[in-house]
């Protein structure tokens, strides 16, 4: 059985606001809040971004690459599954997600997969596996749930740093206000309010 660290809520924070401020220092503490440019900053680092179709009913939205490997995706036009070769350092995005009508979904799924590169590296290299999104997030075991969660969390990190989304949040006012956040970062409403609930904001 894999055993799975447990990461402290503060650490994957300071691992999102150390990333964040290789990349540029104002994502953390610039007086204006902004979009993180989330694939900007995966390709800073050396990763690649693929967009490919990863299955062909939608499930998988993401995966990340850990060690040079053939990996499935679906051909769409010849609806077949085939084999291609991917580096180590790859993030494959579902292509659906450049269709998405919300942002949100494709930049959350684009940090997720940044999050499991940074933080699940040592429990994937040298095994031939990749770290994949499900669509439904209900991944078999504990440990997969846990990974997942991890990987959740720091993607929320990375999007929404927490300085920033206190700045925006006290500057904003009004029924609307959750979705206004939302459309500021770049995010889905959804992803904005657990964060403000998270940090008892609201």
């Amino acid at each position: 059985m894999i055993e799975i660290k447990y990461l402290r809520p503060e650490l994957l924070e300071a691992i999102a606001r150390n990333t964040l401020k290789k990349y540029d220092e104002s994502l953390v503490s610039g007086y204006d809040a902004k979009e993180v440019p989330i694939e900007d900053i995966i390709e800073s680092m050396g990763l690649s971004l693929e967009y490919q179709y990863i299955r062909n009913n939608g499930r998988i939205l993401g995966e990340t690459v850990f060690d040079d490997a053939y990996v499935p995706i679906y051909n769409m036009d010849e609806k077949r599954y085939e084999l291609i070769f991917v580096e180590r350092g790859t993030i494959i995005l579902d292509a659906s997600l450049l269709r998405c009508r919300t942002r949100g979904r494709h930049r959350f799924t684009a940090a997720h997969e940044l999050a499991h590169w940074l933080i699940h590296q040592e429990l994937y290299s040298g095994t031939g596996d990749a770290a994949a999104m499900l669509k439904s997030l209900s991944k078999s075991s504990e440990a997969d749930r846990r990974i997942e969660l991890q990987a959740d969390m720091l993607a929320s990190a990375l999007l929404l740093p927490i300085s920033q989304v206190k700045k925006a949040f006290y500057r904003t006012s009004g029924e609307d206000r959750v979705s206004r956040l939302a459309a500021q970062f770049g995010v889905s409403n959804q992803a904005m309010e657990i964060r403000l609930r998270n940090h008892h904001l609201i």
